[in-house]
């Protein structure tokens, strides 16, 4: 059988796209679970030290996570207030203008302890 070197060529141009697919589909489950160094999107805030507590934290203190502005963290205090703690995270769906696509943006950042006395 006689190959010549178009189908070498495109043989081998199609074992390198191959390859390189394969390489991103493995790298990009870890990209994507590290959160960003600084702030993530165009909000311009730093990312905070320590994950913040949804059971514990101030509307400010909440603020500082990317993606959850005054008004958002204000009806997460509020929520809180009136309905109890956060069992997890995800319970944060319960809140108007947090949905599934969120929570997976906003849980690196998140954790739910236990709530403090009041």
């Amino acid at each position: 059988m006689h190959v010549n070197a178009v189908t070498t060529r495109r043989l081998a141009a199609g074992i390198l796209a191959f390859a390189l697919a394969l390489a991103l589909a493995v790298a990009a489950p870890c990209v994507a679970a590290t959160p960003p160094a600084s702030g993530g999107g165009t909000s311009g805030k730093s990312v905070p030290a320590a994950p913040v507590d949804v059971n514990t934290a101030s509307a400010a203190d909440l603020q500082k996570v990317p993606g959850i502005g005054q008004s958002l963290a204000q009806r997460i205090v509020e929520f809180r207030e009136k309905n109890g703690p956060f069992a997890q995270v995800d319970d944060l769906v319960k809140i108007r203008g947090i949905g599934e696509k969120s929570i997976v943006t906003l849980k690196p950042y998140l954790t739910a302890g236990a709530a403090k006395a009041r």
